[in-house]
């Protein structure tokens, strides 16, 4: 074969930069937005927050800042990319050759009288957070069990025995080391350490707060929450007994018969101490040191004003960025050199990842106003009045890609009457009616919800049962549908949710 030349006539998909920054922008939730803007402004020194005071009106929450009036160079060479203007003062010009003259100079930020450290302060007081230092709140159980040992008058030799008792203690509040094992532990330091000392030294840890903890098992868990309680608490007695002669798993069992046998009781006593017992915390621990929150920053909110439903952008997501105009005067197309190359790449970086920000701003709210204008029900009635809804609905209506409406729907939250909600809550699969219509799978779970909440204890609905009321209200559904959809919530069967009170 012979080297020759052809010609191919054929097209491809080219995605430019522009395009690339604002897919990886639109797909960030609102924490990783935030840290993406900080790095951009660390970066990128023309790029910068636009101060309200100084730019308030700006559009969309994105400014490239108002301009003072200049001169602008004629254009000279048409390589130059698509919405790029370099400016050029009248006042001075620079020639290309030269190294830019320096902006600043020490006196503008230091005194020079010795107040350098109380000036940096005050130039950085705004940026002060008093907060930024101080502890969080949160304890841990361990940490909350020994402050109040160290309060109690103990000897070196107790203390060290309780120490090693709370590091053993779960974060639930159970002792899960056996008592032979610490004794064992413990015996190289104190070879006269006997099993009742450190049983008397648990009986201590056990009183400590919160009641309950330091416990081996439920039933002592139980009982030592039970005991805390004033004598004279009705059916105390019996809820002791319940939890001291180990009948609470004939209870899980429904073996009634059995226990009213063995306490020689009523039922009516057994359905009272169980109700006492219904309030004590089975997990003791959980409720000190729990981590913290994780709080979710809704992107759009959803108010119902003028008779109609509204969806903003919540402007804590959308922050003012403009163009550094001191940098941005500094170049004009015919200046050469590496510092006019270096602020003319990033000048346009800036000015890009602005029109990316603004970009994703918009998309995100016409996402967001078209599921809104499509679930209005739910709004106005709740879980029950929410419609089927595909991505490919709202793409079709925006004209967008689906891919496209995937990434503005994933770790995207709106803040609504009803509470705050990620975009994808509000779509779900569908199942047919009587009529030829639609219900939600959402829908139908909080119809689900609602019979299982209203059921009588002694006699709950089965699948069947309740597949068999949804019928009769148009809905069809088959049982191992309920089924599906009861084991997603967390729902347990008939069987299981059957009690005596």
């Amino acid at each position: 074969m012979k080297p020759g030349l052809e010609l191919r006539l054929g097209q491809s998909l080219a995605m430019t930069p522009q395009l690339q920054q604002s897919i990886r922008l639109l797909q960030l939730s609102t924490l990783e937005l935030s840290l993406e803007i900080q790095q951009a402004i660390e970066n990128n020194p023309l790029l910068e927050f636009a101060e309200e005071d100084d730019f308030g009106g700006t559009q969309d929450g994105l400014s490239e800042a108002a301009e003072t009036p200049l001169e602008y160079a004629a254009p000279e060479d048409p390589s130059t990319l698509a919405g790029e203007s370099l400016l050029e003062p009248t006042e001075s010009r620079q020639d290309a050759d030269e190294p830019f003259e320096i902006d600043t100079r020490w006196e503008d930020f230091y005194e020079s009288d010795g107040s350098t450290a109380f000036s940096a302060a005050e130039q950085n007081f705004d940026e002060y957070d008093p907060y930024a230092t101080t502890s969080s709140g949160s304890e841990s159980l361990r940490d909350h069990l020994l402050s109040q040992i160290h309060l109690t008058a103990l000897s070196a030799r107790d203390t060290a025995i309780a120490t090693a008792l709370i590091e053993s203690i779960d974060a639930t509040g159970y002792l899960v080391e056996p008592l032979d094992e610490l004794l064992a532990l413990l015996e190289p330091e104190w070879p006269d350490l006997t099993e009742a000392e450190l049983l008397a030294v648990l009986h201590l840890v056990q009183s400590l707060d919160p009641t309950g903890v330091g416990a081996r098992d439920l039933n002592e868990c139980l009982s030592l929450q039970l005991q805390s309680l004033p004598e004279d608490t009705p059916h105390r007695g019996t809820a002791l007994a319940l939890c001291q002669k180990n009948l609470m798993p004939a209870i899980a069992e429904r073996e009634y018969a059995f226990v009213l046998k063995q306490l020689q009781i009523h039922q009516a006593d057994l359905e009272a101490a169980l109700k006492l017992i219904q309030t004590l915390n089975p997990r003791p621990g959980a409720a000190v040191g729990s981590t913290a929150a994780d709080f979710v920053i809704p992107d759009v909110i959803v108010r119902h004003r003028e008779g109609a439903w509204q969806v903003d952008l919540n402007p804590e997501i959308a922050p003012k960025l403009r163009v550094n105009q001191t940098y941005a005067r500094m170049i004009s197309r015919s200046s050469r050199g590496e510092d006019a190359n270096y602020i003319r790449s990033h000048l346009q970086e800036a000015r890009w990842f602005i029109k990316s920000l603004r970009s994703r701003n918009e998309t995100l709210l016409n996402v967001a106003r078209a599921i809104v204008a499509r679930q209005t029900d739910f709004f106005e009635q709740g879980e029950t009045g929410m419609k089927p809804l595909v991505l490919r609905e709202i793409a079709e209506e925006l004209s967008l890609h689906e891919s496209t409406v995937s990434r503005v729907t994933t770790q995207k939250y709106m803040l609504t009457p009803r509470g705050t909600l990620e975009f994808k809550y509000f779509f779900s699969s569908h199942v047919g009616t009587s009529d030829g219509g639609e219900c939600s799978a959402t829908a139908i779970r909080a119809m689900i919800k609602k019979l299982v909440s209203e059921e009588s204890p002694r006699k709950p609905l089965s699948d069947a049962k309740i597949a068999d009321m949804l019928t009769a209200q148009g809905i069809d559904v088959a049982r191992r549908t309920i089924a599906k959809y009861r084991e997603a919530m967390g729902i347990a069967s008939s069987t299981d949710r059957k009690r005596l009170i």
